[in-house]
């Protein structure tokens, strides 16, 4: 085996060349810079251990190269702006000077000597030293830390708002008497505590003095001027209040209320609309609901229907009297259009109503009704009766002639007849009160309602009150030529409101009356006309039974009356009892029956006489 070696050449080493050396001399310059660099950074650092970096100052306040706690106590005795400073708080013309320590601002030297402290050391390495030698060689200022306590600010402008503040007045509206008064409304201001509160803390983060002018709102009041509200209440009271009905009507009215009463119930209400507040000139509601309420009663008108005659060649109705529109005081409808018209300058107001219709109107037919024929009618007699008793008796009937009653109605008598008095067309005869015959208003009205309930039974309605007299009336047994026993026990009495007589119209068709009063015959007739729906009546009568004879007669002085002067004021009558039975038929089947019982009482009969009145005069009646 052979072995192979290979040689290279030999070559010396280069020499270095200027710029290489120059190289090397820099870098071994830089390293040497940087490390007497660090070295006197870190001195620097060690030298101010603990103390502030010179060239730091607070506010002006050299504190460079102290400790904190040195630095602190420095700035507390040379920071005078708390106790110096000049704060001008401005309102107009008038000024309020304060320290900025009356304020709530306060010096904060431990955090201020800090912030110092830190200023240079808070940051990165490099920023650090920046500020390090800009402060060594151009020195820095560090704002100072301080305390604003807003609450002994807001505290002092509290204060101050009670010389500031002005409240807001309304204006108000007066009466005295009929004079009407009214005071302005005033503009208030008011400190606005927060804003000035922002505007002081913004002026004392400056550390200067300063003006502040206070900020102050205007506080309007809700109602700055009535004048126009007491110009309209001077109009109300200027004349009087007339109130009238509605148009058209003139029954009642008109009604007056003057200025000192409308001053009573005039009132100033405070109202808003639209965000604006304002008085209200008015009639109180209470009063004028009072004052309407008296009034509603007697304008009060229940509606009637028309009434008519049944004419019998034409088979029409003839319209006798309009139909009567109902008619209600609207209270709160009233009101509400006086207070309307009032504020409108009008003083005659008319009054607001309900207007109801009756059911049966001036236009109505016969054949709408379903009226036809004459369907019912009975006549009684009052012969003998006095002229005062037969005008109760025309009276009365005038009440029910050419009335309707409707289909299913139960009719009340009473109800029509309404009040019985000397106003109402009445006179004053003999009624039945008690257990005796005396003088009274209205007397002869049984003979009309006798001459109903007899026409009632007859026709075979339905009845559903009647009651009997206390004892046998003569008239109610007349017949046109005499006198009829089997008529006792047909009779009706009434006493408005307490005693009543009513039947009902069960027929589906409406019912018409007419009444007809003959003075010169003493007579009375019912007719009811209507549409017969086939019934007809049959009755029949116990007669008088148990028959019991009067008591003897009674006899009693009268101090009016002359001597020898006797007046019989009741007759005698027998007691006795008797039912009268009724079947009432329909195209002859048997439809309803009914009887009718009646107790009469004995009846005495009573004599009045003069004082010394002969004996022997009055013994003659007693035989």
């Amino acid at each position: 085996m052979s072995t192979s070696y290979i040689s290279y050449p030999y070559s010396p080493p280069r020499p270095r060349s200027r710029l290489e050396l120059l190289l090397a001399a820099l870098a071994l310059g830089t390293g040497a810079f940087l490390l007497f660099a660090v070295a006197a950074y870190l001195f620097f650092q060690l030298l101010f251990l603990g103390r502030i970096f010179p060239g730091v100052s607070v506010s002006g306040i050299p504190v460079g190269g102290l400790s904190p706690s040195a630095a602190a106590i420095k700035i507390t005795q040379n920071f005078q702006y708390p106790l110096q400073g000049r704060i001008i708080l401005q309102d107009g013309e008038k000024t309020w000077l304060a320290a900025p320590a009356q304020l709530g601002f306060y010096l904060d030297p431990e955090g201020s000597a800090e912030a110092a402290f830190q200023y240079g050391r808070s940051s990165t390495f490099f920023e650090n030293l920046l500020l390090q030698v800009s402060t060594l060689f151009r020195g820095s200022s560090v704002a100072p830390r301080t305390i604003f306590d807003q609450r002994i600010a807001h505290l002092y402008l509290s204060n101050l708002a009670r010389q500031v503040d002005i409240p807001a007045v309304e204006a108000s509206l007066h009466l005295n008497g009929t004079d009407v008064q009214v005071e302005p409304g005033k503009i208030g201001r008011q400190l606005d505590i927060n804003t000035n509160l922002a505007l002081i803390g913004m002026q004392l983060q400056t550390l200067q003095d300063g003006i502040i002018p206070l900020k102050i709102d205007e506080t309007r009041p809700a109602i700055l001027d009535a004048s126009a509200q007491a110009e309209l209440a001077r109009q109300i009271l200027s004349q009087p209040l007339t109130l009238t009905l509605a148009r058209g009507e003139s029954d009642k009215g008109p009604w007056e209320i003057k200025p000192e009463k409308l001053a009573e119930m005039l009132t100033f209400e405070r109202v808003s609309a639209d965000g604006a507040s304002t008085y209200q000139v008015a009639l109180k509601k209470d009063r004028l609901v009072e004052y309407l309420s008296k009034l509603a009663p007697e304008l009060l008108r229940y509606p009637e229907n028309a009434r008519f005659i049944f004419n019998d060649d034409t088979r029409k109705l003839d319209l006798i009297q309009p139909a009567v529109i109902g008619r209600t005081l609207d209270i709160q409808a009233s009101i509400s259009s006086i207070n309307k018209k009032l504020a409108a300058g009008e003083h005659s107001i008319p009054l607001e109503f309900l207007f109801t219709d009756p059911p049966v109107k001036d236009d109505a037919t016969a054949e709408q009704l379903q009226i036809r024929e004459l369907v019912g009618s009975h006549t009684t007699y009052f012969r003998g009766s006095s002229a005062e008793r037969v005008q109760n008796i025309r009276t009365a009937a005038s009440r029910f002639h050419g009335v309707l009653v409707a289909p299913g109605e139960t009719f009340s008598m009473a109800n029509q007849l309404g009040n019985i008095s000397l106003d109402n067309g009445y006179a004053e005869a003999l009624i039945i009160f008690g257990d005796q015959t005396i003088k009274g208003v209205g007397g002869g009205v049984c003979q009309v309602s006798t001459t109903l309930f007899r026409a009632v039974f007859f026709t075979g309605f339905p009845i559903v009150e009647r009651h009997a007299h206390a004892y046998r009336v003569s008239y109610y047994e007349q017949v046109a030529n005499g006198r009829n026993e089997n008529f006792a026990g047909l009779d009706a009495t009434v006493f408005v409101p307490l005693v009543d007589f009513r039947f009902t119209n069960d027929t589906p068709y409406w019912l018409l009356m007419e009444v007809y009063v003959v003075p010169s015959n003493s007579s009375i007739t019912w007719k009811f006309y209507s549409t017969s729906d086939g019934r007809m009546v049959e009755w029949k009568t116990t007669g008088l039974t148990n028959v019991t004879k009067p008591p003897e007669p009674q006899f009693k002085e009268n101090p009016k009356l002359a001597a020898n002067e006797i007046k019989q004021i009741e007759w005698s009558a027998d007691g006795a009892q008797v039912t009268v039975s009724r079947r009432v038929l329909r195209n002859g089947s048997l439809y309803f029956e009914d009887s009718f019982y009646t107790n009469y009482q004995p009846w005495r009969a009573v004599y009045e006489y003069g004082p010394e009145t002969d004996p022997k005069l009055l013994d003659e009646l007693k035989k």
